[in-house]
């Protein structure tokens, strides 16, 4: 038998394991009623299951869109000591037809309304014709638990186990108590249902219309905000009816007593009997509930009255444990215990269930529902403070829940309403001060004030979300399915709020209960959340800090860089993970990789998170920037270091981290301007210097490079046949070659995208301009000096007519050097063709120049003009990056404009003293001047022009044909002042020289087809003086001579030299004698006839 019952009489066949008792039958085991009301009452920790249906089928018992996902395992086995569970199939009725919402018409099968036979238990068939319209208990089987540890208050859990239903349906009670106390307390009537419809299956079949036309049917006032509350809070109506009428009960007999100031949980027990329960599970429920919140106020967080309360522990404990005792008596029994109980009850717990502080209506017009919630105050002690603190942490909870950004501007709101300990009164301060709470965790007990107990949980959810806002903040919202709530407009926020419904410990603290709708799919906090996530943290920040009885450790700024400082280091770890992982399917080097993401992470930081950091932070962006930085800048220095030549790695990993090093420049300097940006560099900042790096490697390849250059120039000159390649490309291939080797040599040096120096420039330009320079040298090579081509001056003597001359002359003659066979041969090979095709590749080679000076310049200007300013403040000093290139060549320049002149002297030289020697240099003016003219060398010269002019280039022309007549009149001197023993002239002759001097400019003039007029006098005015002394009589020369040898000044403009060869070749005795006499000039020959 169970304790205190004597007979079977006395025993409650309700309260006994029907399992319990058929497993006995069917084993032979004795029965004991203890064991069976004991195995009864634990049954009600679980679900009631059907072992003998589909596994996966249940029915749902209220809303599909206020309950969560479907359950993810099957129901815990049944112990194998368990007998079997009686299984009742449900009765077969005609289903109404429903409206069905869209969002329980696509549920699986699983969730479907038409999944195989649900397990219904006695009670249930019991309650089918019942129209109290009562939940099922099991509520918890039904609601969507959302993980909200990071939200949860720093409050100690409850050492009687209430649950959040208990919370909720306390919280009900009180508002109740409240409302009664200020006369809107009405008992509502029952109604009888317009159609006949079974209770399971109302639960499961309410359709859109229904909960449209209950929302719609609301009654004014006071009234019709309690039927808001009750729905929302999903407390049935029967339910209702009882605390409702519970309550009036309690007040009859009590003549000046608020219905507030009532110990609502005592009263409820004293006036509602198990008869106003359908269902014995229903009330053994609720009285428990009622005892815990009652041993929960009274003995573990009581307030007044330690000492006494200490001694009277045990008497509160015995009588709460007779009371649940008395359950399992005879009804006359149970009922003669449980109001001795209640009675001994009363009178032990009244004095100790006074709380302090009660808080009073402002009178204030506030919103309907938000006045029927402080219409609690005097029932829960709660002050403004208490009620902006514990209402934030409220909305904060729902926001996370929901994400519905609308609440955050309300938490904002009332966290600002929060005063300051200076503006709060001394009576609030110390009843504050005295809400402490002590909490165990990590096997510690922590101790807490109000604040911390209610704000710290946001901060922490704040801090978790700022600490790495990259993942948690994004542009995208995904969109979120419309709850049922949203048809009652600006008062759906408020409805879905907490009820503070709980006395807790040490004087007073509040639980609250959020009621969840289901949200359909997962979003992502959007950065136009995070303005108000901030404003959120900041504010909690500054009333924590107050809290601790100290200033502020830091400012907000200093708050904002620890969040930037974890968020960017996180997801650079991240972003250097995922890179790291992509490394084996990818061509490129991770550095490489990693700088491209860390760039795309700062333009996202840049764009998105910094413009919301920097209304609490103005340098957000720079210190995102430099933080990056110095990140990618720790993966980078390994790789620097270990860096000796132009790899393939280099060139990939260079680049890209020279790239992001630009761009975090580019944002600081967007912040704080290019001056600020010098002192950051220098303060903050630690250079990559890949630049210095870069052009050490890049040097080493420019240099080894060149090396090459060169050797391709060599190899293409000496290959080169000299023959031009086309009649319109009248140069030489080796030119054409050596252009092409250049190109791609400077098309490989700007194909890097390694960072480079104005130094990496200069010193490959030297190399191409010495690449130049060499084939410039070696087109030059075969040409000989003028003193191997011209033919060597005759011996100077003087006129005479004495036969032993000539045996003296011709001795002279033959001791002079004949010129080098090598040479004479390598003279003969530069043939008129040759020396022309020559001279056109030295010209395309110095045109062309012009244009690969630009290609370079605009190539590197183009490169270098966005880093000007950023190098310059990495660097500390400004530096011309983009400089000008048009003088890198000026040194092949002027070799090819010397080769250029060179070769056209050389021309005009081999013709005249070379090809025409002896016409021209032996024969001209031989014996006399009569017998050998010009007109004869002039034919052959425009045979010579003819031939130059079908190869040479139109822009050489005439500087070739200038060449020529530079050697024409250089023959032409050479002939008349050193023409030897065989030229004499008189001054009879005078006028025939002049004659063909007139012809030699006439035809190199070529009627204006020619040489330009001035340029041919210029050229011809230099032997006109000589033949103007030759015009000259002896004695006026001698005078002259003498004179100039005297250290005077020649008449004629004429020099010492010059009139002495005159004299020398002027056939009379007297200028024989006197260069005799003053010059010992030998004589010659006289002229053989």
């Amino acid at each position: 038998m169970p304790p205190g019952a004597i007979s079977l009489d006395d025993v409650d066949i309700d309260q006994v394991s029907v399992d319990y008792v058929l497993n006995c039958a069917k084993k032979g085991d004795p029965l004991d009623l203890g064991d069976a009301i004991r195995l009864y009452h634990d049954s009600l920790d679980y679900p009631y299951v059907d072992n003998t249906g589909d596994v996966e089928g249940f029915y749902l018992l209220t809303r599909p869109e206020y309950s969560g996902s479907a359950p993810t395992r099957e129901p815990p086995p049944v112990p194998a000591a368990a007998p079997l569970p009686v299984v009742v199939p449900p009765p077969v009725v005609e289903q109404p037809q429903i409206a069905v919402p869209s969002s329980v018409a696509n549920l699986p099968k699983s969730l479907s309304l038409d999944s195989p036979t649900e397990e219904l238990t006695i009670d249930d068939i019991e309650d089918f014709e019942d129209d109290e319209g009562e939940f099922d208990s099991r509520r918890a089987s039904r609601r969507h638990q959302t993980d909200a540890n990071d939200i949860s208050l720093r409050l100690p859990l409850f050492e009687t186990g209430i649950t959040d239903d208990d919370l909720r349906e306390t919280a009900y009670e009180i508002l109740v108590a409240a409302a009664g106390a200020s006369g809107g307390l009405i008992v509502p009537k029952k109604e009888k249902k317009k159609e006949k419809r079974h209770r399971l299956m109302r639960k499961l079949g309410r359709s859109k219309s229904e909960s449209a036309e209950s929302q719609t049917h609301r009654q004014p006032g006071l009234v019709g905000l309690l039927e808001i509350l009750r729905a929302q809070l999903e407390i049935t109506e029967s339910m209702d009816i009882r605390t409702r009428q519970g309550l009036l009960n309690a007040m009859v007999g009590k003549v000046g007593k608020r219905m507030d100031n009532l110990l609502i949980p005592l009263e409820l027990l004293c006036c509602i009997s198990r008869a106003e329960f359908s269902d014995m599970k229903a009330y053994l429920r609720w009285q428990k509930r009622q005892l815990n919140m009652l041993e929960e106020g009274l003995i573990n967080h009581p307030v007044v009255g330690f000492g006494e309360l200490g001694r009277k522990v045990n008497e509160l404990r015995n009588l709460f444990r007779k009371i649940e005792e008395s359950e399992s008596l005879s009804p006359s029994a149970a009922e003669v215990q449980r109001t001795e109980c209640l009675r001994s009850l009363r009178e032990v717990a009244t004095s100790f269930s006074e709380r302090p502080a009660r808080g009073d209506l402002t009178g204030e017009e506030v919103e309907e529902i938000l006045e029927l919630l402080k219409s609690t105050w005097r029932i829960l002690g709660i002050t403004e403070t208490i009620h902006d603190t514990c209402y934030a942490w409220v909305l904060f909870r729902q926001f996370v829940f929901t994400g519905e950004q609308g609440l955050l501007k309300v938490v904002i709101e009332h966290l600002r309403k929060i005063p300051l300990k200076e503006q709060r009164g001394p009576q609030e301060r110390l009843h504050l001060k005295s809400l402490r709470s002590s909490v165990d965790a990590d096997d510690s007990c922590q101790d807490f004030t109000f604040f911390q107990s209610f704000l710290s949980p946001v901060q922490k959810w704040v801090d978790k979300k700022l600490n790495d806002y990259h993942l948690h903040f994004s542009e995208m919202l995904f969109k979120k399915m419309p709850s049922s709530s949203s048809s009652l407009g600006n008062v759906s926020v408020p409805l879905r709020l907490v009820i503070f419904d709980s006395i807790n410990y040490h004087g007073m603290a509040i639980h609250a209960h959020l009621h969840i709708q289901s949200v359909t799919e997962i979003f992502l906090l959007g950065p136009s959340m995070m303005v108000d996530i901030v404003t959120v943290a900041m504010l909690t920040r500054r009333i924590l800090g107050e809290e601790n009885d100290k200033a502020m450790e830091s400012p907000d700024r200093d708050q904002i860089d620890r969040y930037i400082t974890s968020s960017v280091k996180s997801a650079f770890m991240k972003i250097a993970h995922f890179v790291e992982i992509k490394a084996d399917t990818s061509h490129e080097h991770v550095l490489a990789s990693l700088a491209e993401e860390t760039k795309k992470l700062l333009k996202i930081e840049t764009n998105i998170f910094s413009p919301v950091l920097s209304r609490w932070h103005p340098q957000a962006a720079v210190l995102s920037a430099s933080l990056l930085h110095k990140l990618y800048g720790n993966k980078l220095g390994p790789f620097l270091e270990h860096s000796e030549h132009l790899t393939e790695d280099v060139v990939s990993v260079f680049p890209a981290a020279d790239s992001l090093e630009q761009y975090i420049m580019s944002v600081m300097a967007s912040v704080v301007g290019n001056d600020g940006l010098d002192s950051l560099c220098r303060q903050k900042l630690v250079p990559y210097e890949i630049e210095s790096k870069s052009g050490t490697v890049v040097l080493r390849w420019v240099n080894g490079q060149l090396e090459r250059v060169e050797t391709w120039v060599k190899r293409a000159a000496e290959q080169e046949t000299w023959d031009p390649i086309s009649p319109q490309q009248r140069h030489g291939g080796s030119i054409v070659e050596v252009y092409r080797i250049i190109e791609e040599t400077a098309d490989q040096f700007f194909a890097f995208k390694v960072p480079m120096r104005i130094g990496e420039l200069n010193s490959f330009c030297r190399g191409i301009d010495k690449a130049f320079q060499i084939y410039t040298q070696l087109v030059t090579q075969p040409i000989v000096d003028k003193e191997d081509l011209v033919p060597p001056v005759p011996v100077l003597t003087r006129y005479k007519k004495e036969l032993g001359i000539k045996a003296f002359v011709k001795k002279e003659i033959q001791e002079v050097r004949p010129v080098d066979e090598r040479k004479s041969s390598e003279i003969v090979q530069l043939t008129m063709s040759k020396l022309c095709v020559r001279l056109n590749s030295l010209y395309y080679a110095i045109s062309q120049l012009g244009k690969l000076e630009d290609s370079i310049s605009e190539r590197w200007a183009k490169r270098q003009s966005d880093k000007i300013n950023i190098r310059r403040s990495m660097n500390g000093k400004s530096k011309g990056v983009v400089s000008n290139q048009k003088n890198q060549f000026d040194g092949s320049r002027k070799e090819i404009n010397a080769a250029i002149d060179r070769v056209c002297e050389f021309t005009g030289l081999k013709v005249i003293f070379w090809d025409l020697q002896q016409p021209f240099i032996d024969n001209m003016y031989k014996n006399n001047v009569l017998q050998a003219r010009l007109d004869t060398i002039v034919e052959v010269l425009d045979l010579v022009l003819a031939q130059l002019c079908d190869v040479i280039v139109e822009q050489l022309r005439d500087r070739v044909v200038t060449g020529l007549l530079q050697a024409s009149l250089d023959g032409l001197v050479r002939v008349i002042l050193d023409g030897g023993p065989t030229r004499v002239f008189s001054p009879n002759d005078a006028p025939l020289l002049e004659e063909d001097l007139e012809i030699l400019k006439e035809f190199f003039i070529s009627g204006g087809d020619g040489l330009p007029r001035g340029t041919v006098e210029n050229l011809v005015s230099r032997v006109r003086p000589v033949i103007n002394l030759i015009k000259q009589e002896t004695r006026v020369l001698i005078d002259d001579l003498r004179e100039v040898t005297q250290g005077g000044k020649s008449k004629f403009g004429s020099d010492s030299k010059t009139l002495l060869r005159v004299l020398c070749h002027r056939n009379d005795s007297e200028a024989s004698h006197y260069v005799k006499k003053h010059f010992k000039i030998p004589s010659s020959a006289p002229p053989s006839t």
